[in-house]
């Protein structure tokens, strides 16, 4: 049986590339194509970019999270959640440790924190906890691991006693948004176009991140087809003006009135919204199920058809 040839997007096109913004779309996608893209990337994106995060901290030698320290406005679990937005990268490196030694009355920032230089701290500025006592005394020592995606404090693998294990975000990834907006290819309307937006930490740029995310996707699925030798670093492109471009390719604007068609083949195209030689091509490319589907539309008409586009030049048979 003949296989059913869907459209593929010409890539995709970098709308906005900053070192944590990106916008990107990807057209023209088959109906229904851009939702299960979208959904697809985005879970990836969020899911399996490896990335690191503090997983565990050890306060005072002990302390538990509903303790209080003598001296600190905050509980234990308090600054727990101010110690979940620390948003930090390792270098060469899968395991380190950071720690924080304080004491006397003062405002605490991540910038008090002293750390090695295979990790990066992103954020320094993120306050942690006040100190209201002259005698108050603080020490945290942190645990960083690099992994994937989200792991929450229940499932996060044991460490140190006396440890306090933490909701950790590897993904360098901080959010994604994808919408799908209607596409024209020439006189068909009914394409999508996938525009899809990525916010990260700046550890990885959005388009690294889009690039990682489309392999990881591609990867798995080539379970299903090995033998396949698709190149993502060819599908992006910074593009401009694509869709005017392709709307003005002039053979495709052609009228199929220049093929001078039988009265029967020609009503059936023009009935079916076929009003162009590039319609005919889109529908060709399908295969040859897609022109026999089309009502009064029979085996000979499609070879009539095919033969006044190779007279024509505007198709080549095999």
């Amino acid at each position: 049986m003949e296989e059913y040839r869907l459209g593929i997007p010409r890539g995709v096109t970098v709308d906005t590339s900053e070192s944590t913004y990106g916008k990107f779309l990807v057209t023209p996608l088959e109906s229904g194509y851009g939702t299960t893209l979208g959904v697809s990337l985005k879970r990836v994106l969020l899911s399996s970019l490896e990335g690191a995060a503090i997983t565990h901290i050890t306060v005072n030698d002990g302390l538990q999270l509903y303790s209080s320290i003598p001296g600190v406005r905050e509980t234990v679990g308090q600054i727990v959640l101010q110690i979940k937005q620390l948003q930090v990268a390792l270098h060469g490196a899968t395991h380190a440790f950071m720690t924080l030694d304080v004491q006397g009355t003062q405002r605490v920032f991540a910038s008090d924190l002293v750390y090695p230089p295979e990790v990066t701290l992103l954020n320094s500025d993120l306050y942690l906890f006040t100190m209201d006592d002259p005698t108050a005394e603080v020490s945290i020592r942190f645990e960083v691991r690099a992994g994937e995606g989200y792991v929450s404090a229940e499932h996060m693998e044991p460490s140190t006693e006396g440890s306090i294990p933490i909701d950790a975000n590897f993904s360098p990834v901080n959010r994604v948004v994808y919408d799908i907006e209607p596409a024209r290819v020439r006189q068909r309307t009914n394409y999508d176009k996938l525009v899809m937006e990525i916010w990260t930490n700046g550890i990885l740029t959005p388009e690294e991140s889009l690039r990682r995310s489309a392999k990881i996707l591609f990867r798995q699925l080539s379970a299903f087809n090995p033998e396949s030798d698709w190149d993502i670093e060819q599908s992006f492109e910074q593009v401009t003006n694509a869709d005017d471009e392709l709307e003005t390719n002039p053979m495709y604007d052609v009228p199929i009135e220049v093929l001078d068609l039988s009265t029967r083949v020609y009503n059936s195209l023009r009935r079916t919204g076929i009003t162009t030689v590039g319609d005919v091509l889109d529908m060709l490319y399908r295969g040859e199920n897609a022109m026999l589907s089309i009502r009064n539309f029979g085996q000979t008409s499609l070879e009539e058809l095919k033969q006044r586009l190779t007279d024509g030049g505007y198709l080549q048979q095999p």
